[in-house]
Formats: structure tokens, sequence, C-alpha cells
């Protein structure tokens, strides 16, 4: 099979080396020709994954109509906000037969989809059943030293499932399986919202009590939306849920958690932004999230503080205030 993947940042390279040792053919497209000419040269991602050398038979090009066409897999990997556009290079490419994999987790600003439905939206003829969702506990840095990483294949079609999973199982990534893929999309991109909350807790200096209580919580907030859209509430206790909400509060790794430490440092969010070489998700998707539970009529209030601190410049004190000061209730309200 000849797989195409889009976003050639630290996660969409992990992905495209893994599959290339694999011995799958692999192309890897980028955003900006004269970064993707600067990797075929290089063989190597110096700005997001260094050291990492690119296997012979992945390649890096530009002509995202022309790869798309190539590819029997397509792996979506640019940043969530960037979906629509870039499958809209290539709405004109007879897609029968082929297999969307998407690997970027989100929610879209003004629409409130999910990153299936905007594929699905965008491409004409794509049916429901070609496309996947790989999501779960799986920092980019740890898989690229092949350490042992879990994740989950999601769609409505279990034979689309499965054969993603077949694609990126190796002894070091393993691949479960699943149909639920409302409750995998919500689980994935939610859990960055919630890691900007831990990491304010950090920021500010509370301890394990707090960050518990975040966790736990806004494990809560997923589960309600989740049924609200008619996803399975098991699905979040899997590696798309609790796993990949765990790994992304805690890890030194996690962008949307770094995030929220040096909020809860006094920084404003756009120093913060302005100063990283990479796009948290959460910052965005918590706007997009927000409106989504409000039209929904979804209590989500940990999602809505994170809102109100980075949009609407709440202070960091009163939006915990107002946290713990909600009326009691019972806890699986």
């Amino acid at each position: 099979m000849n797989i195409a993947v889009l976003g050639a940042g630290s996660w969409g390279t992990t992905l495209a080396v893994l599959l290339a040792e694999k011995n799958y053919q692999v192309r890897l497209w980028a955003h900006r020709p004269e970064f993707a000419s600067l990797l075929q040269k290089e063989r190597e991602n110096r700005r997001y994954l260094a050291g990492v050398v690119f296997p012979e038979n992945l390649q890096v090009v530009e002509d995202l109509g022309e790869l798309a066409a190539w590819a029997g897999m397509i792996v979506t990997a640019v940043p969530s906000q960037a979906v629509r556009e870039t499958v809209a290079g290539f709405s004109g490419v007879d897609l029968e037969g082929k297999i969307l994999v998407n690997v970027a987790k989100g929610i879209e600003l003004g629409t409130g989809l999910r990153m299936s439905e905007v594929l699905l939206e965008v491409l004409p003829g794509l049916k429901p059943g070609q496309v996947a969702a790989l999501y779960g506990p799986s920092h980019a840095e740890e898989v690229a030293k092949a350490q042992p990483t879990t994740v989950v294949a999601s769609s409505s079609s279990i034979e689309t499932a499965e054969k993603v999973q077949e694609v990126f199982h190796t002894s070091r990534f393993r691949v479960y399986v699943n149909t639920d893929i409302v409750g995998v999309e919500i689980a994935g991109s939610v859990k960055n919202i919630i890691a900007i909350a831990a990491g304010i807790s950090d920021g500010i200096g509370f301890g394990d009590n707090a960050k518990a209580a975040i966790i736990t919580r806004g494990l809560a907030e997923i589960s309600r939306l989740c049924m609200r859209l008619g996803g399975d509430p098991m699905t979040i206790s899997g590696l798309s849920g609790i796993g990949d909400l765990v790994v992304t509060c805690l890890s030194r790794h996690s962008r949307n958690r770094y995030v929220g430490e040096e909020i809860g440092r006094g920084r404003s969010l756009d120093d913060v932004i302005s100063h990283m070489n990479m796009i948290a998700e959460g910052v965005l998707s918590s706007k997009a999230v927000y409106d989504l539970g409000r039209s929904l009529g979804v209590e989500m209030p940990i999602t809505q503080a994170v809102y109100e601190m980075l949009f609407e410049k709440k202070p960091v004190e009163q939006a915990i205030l107002d946290l713990m000061t909600r009326d009691p209730k019972a806890e699986r309200d």
C-alpha cells in the first residue's frame, strides 16, 4: 500500500518513519514547499524531530493533489484547525477505495465539527466507512524512540479500523480497534483542554490533590459531551479517554500542559504561544468546545474556566474560586 502522510510536524514525521520502517512506500507532505525541500535534502526533520533519520522509502513531496491520487491510505496529521483547508486541496481526487486516517485532535472552530465530520463535509463521495481516527496516549518523542505505546484505531466500519490496525501495528506500537469514532474523537480532543487546566494548577503551585480533581472531573465533562453526541461512555475509560487524558495532564512532553503551567505562572497567552515551536491544540479547541457545550446544553465548568482564562483574560485566582464555590452536588450529576 502507498501511504501519504499530510503534515510534517513531530507526529506526522514520526508516523511516516514508523510506516516506512514497516516497508510501506511513504510520502510525507509539508505545507511549506521550502520546508519540504529541506526535509528531502537533509533526510531528517531537525526542526521538529531531530535525530530521526528518514528511511530510503520515505520521500517528501510538495504536490498535494498528485500525492492524494497516488496513495491508498491518507493520514491527516496537520493541526486540527488546518484540516479543512488541507484536504480541500485534493477535493477533486477520486477517493474510491482509499482510507483516510485522521490523527489531528481537536474540534473545528465555528462549526463544532469533529475531524472525521470535516473530512466528510469537504471531500465529495467519501463515505463514513472510509474514515478512521488514530488516537491515544502517544507522544511523538517516545514513539520515535520505539518506546512502548498503545493507541486505538476507530471507524464506523470495523473492517476499516482493522485495516488501520494492520498497517500501523508493531511490536512497540500496539493498536486496538473500536467502532465508536464519536467517543474517540471527543475524548481525544477535549483532554487537551483539561491538560491546560492541569498545567495551570501546576503553575500556581497546587499539589497532587488538585491535579487529581481536575483529571477526574475533566473526565466527567468529557463523558457528558460524549454521551450527548451519541458516543459510548465506555470509550472514555479506554486509551483515547482516560489513557490520553492522564498522559497529557502529567507528561513533560505535553504542549497543552506546558501552556497551562506558564499561564499559571503569570505569563500571557500571546507571550506563551509566540515562543512555542509547535501548536498546542487545546488553546483553540477550548473555544470550540466551550461553544459546542453551550449549544448542546452540556455543563462543562472546567472547559468554561479555561476558555475564560485564555480568551476573556479572567484572573486565574478568580476562575479557581468560581470553580470551587459552585453549588454542591452529587458526584454523578
